[in-house]
């Protein structure tokens, strides 16, 4: 689904996986797990962890709708109509999701551009 969705797939893949991977450093270091949330003391670690939470839903929805024609062809889903909206629901999580990360992108360049 990843591939048909947008333009630049493979732009738009990366930057999945650098959200990915920015989340995960954010949360404990490089190559960590998240901390469970009530171990988390810290605001930014709970955006960290509501982060990383949020792109694995992404992914496992975009994922599992991927597998939906196939299911489809072989019989093991009989209507087309659930498989539809199922398709739909991923890509508009898929590309609401990129606008989050274009509008994170978007402020942290407004950040930087600032004087002290």
């Amino acid at each position: 689904m990843v591939e048909r969705i947008g333009r630049d797939s493979a732009l738009a893949r990366e930057a999945m996986r650098a959200a990915q991977r920015f989340a995960a450093e954010r949360a404990g270091g490089p190559g960590s797990a998240a901390p469970a949330p009530e171990t988390a003391a810290t605001p930014g670690a709970d955006f960290a962890h509501a982060l990383e939470e949020g792109v694995r839903h992404i992914d496992r929805q975009v994922q599992s709708a991927e597998s939906l024609p196939v299911d489809l062809l072989t019989g093991k889903v009989d209507d087309f109509h659930e498989i539809a909206v199922q398709l739909k629901s991923a890509e508009l999580s898929f590309k609401f999701a990129m606008e989050i990360r274009n509008k994170l992108v978007d402020a942290y360049r407004e950040i930087m551009r600032m004087s002290v």
